[in-house]
């Protein structure tokens, strides 16, 4: 190894399954699925991100996608009210609500919308954050989230590998029926679990990667690709600078090494380089002077116009809306 890099590549094996602006993406899984979804949401991709909010685990990812898949929706016997309010064991609480038919109201309008965009999606990107799992004991249910309801409620356990590839590959098939076409991204969080244990947290990562790897020899690499956002994470980012103030998430700039790692790996040059002129134009439109009414700045105020209503012309699929509108109120002097 070269001295001066200070760090240990790693080298990401490239993959025929590209994407550009014309594809449709769903993201599903841990925290880090929305890091990567949100980038190509803002950068005007289309994508669908987390349904049920938030998964950490491949039981919870399995069973949102079947019921994306069947469109059924859920009814009041699915909820449960504590700490006033109403939850689904399916759900991240951010479709809690203060009343069962609110709760129903925000799922269920969430169903409908991804599951049709589900059926027609070109690309399905999972990201599996653990292999701990919460089962109610009352019913048997592995939860998506726990929403503070005390422990002695449930049993915790692992998951093993074949658990999780029975699961995944279930869902999978299931997709294949009614979106033949659809090609899957796995990834295995960065995050590290560390209330689980700082070694069970490794058997957690260590299972969920043979899930994946059988996975992806079972469907095959022309359906399936998996890319290394946990090794980078691990590796190339080996340092404390590049965490969080928890020192467990990734920080901004490792997001936006990892991102740039991935959008190099999946998206092909012609929308690359789209997205570079939008990332561009997004940042004019966040620039704040301290003197709006200078020369200089009217000037960058209507060269980011111009650019809006040419990217505008020529990429009518995309919305170009809401820059237009602003550069425009900043020449007319509202703000």
């Amino acid at each position: 190894m070269k001295m001066n890099l200070f760090r240990t590549p790693v080298g990401i094996p490239p993959t025929s399954l590209k994407t550009s602006y014309s594809g449709n993406h769903v993201f599903i899984g841990s925290c880090f699925t929305e890091n990567i979804g949100t980038r190509m949401e803002t950068l005007k991709f289309r994508t669908d991100i987390n349904p049920f909010g938030i998964l950490f685990n491949p039981a919870s990812i399995s069973l949102c996608i079947k019921r994306l898949i069947s469109g059924k929706e859920f009814c009041s016997e699915e909820l449960f009210t504590y700490g006033g309010l109403w939850h689904s064991y399916s759900h991240h609480g951010q479709f809690s609500g203060i009343s069962p038919e609110r709760t129903l109201l925000k799922i269920n309008e969430r169903i409908r919308t991804s599951s049709s965009f589900l059926q027609k999606a070109d690309f399905l990107l999972l990201t599996f954050g653990t292999a701990w799992v919460y089962e109610l004991k009352a019913s048997g249910q592995i939860v998506s989230n726990c929403h503070k309801v005390p422990a002695k409620e449930f049993k915790r356990f692992r998951l093993t590998v074949n658990d999780m590839v029975t699961l995944m590959r279930e869902a999978l098939e299931q997709l294949l029926t009614v979106n033949p076409g659809v090609k899957v991204i796995f990834t295995v969080s960065p995050v590290r679990h560390l209330n689980d244990g700082a070694v069970e947290n490794q058997l957690s990562k260590a299972a969920l990667l043979l899930a994946v790897d059988t996975l992806i020899s079972g469907f095959g690499e022309e359906m399936c690709s998996y890319f290394p956002a946990y090794e980078l994470m691990m590796d190339e980012l080996r340092d404390y600078r590049f965490y969080g103030d928890d020192m467990v998430h990734p920080s901004t700039v490792a997001i936006d090494f990892i991102w740039e790692k991935f959008s190099d790996w999946l998206i092909d040059k012609e929308s690359r380089e789209l997205s570079d002129k939008i990332s561009s134009l997004l940042q004019a439109k966040n620039h704040r002077p301290l003197n709006r009414d200078t020369p200089g700045f009217m000037s960058f105020v209507r060269n980011s116009l111009q650019q809006s209503r040419e990217l505008a012309k020529k990429y009518t699929f995309l919305d170009f809306s809401a820059e237009i509108e602003y550069f425009s109120e900043q020449l007319t002097g509202n703000k």
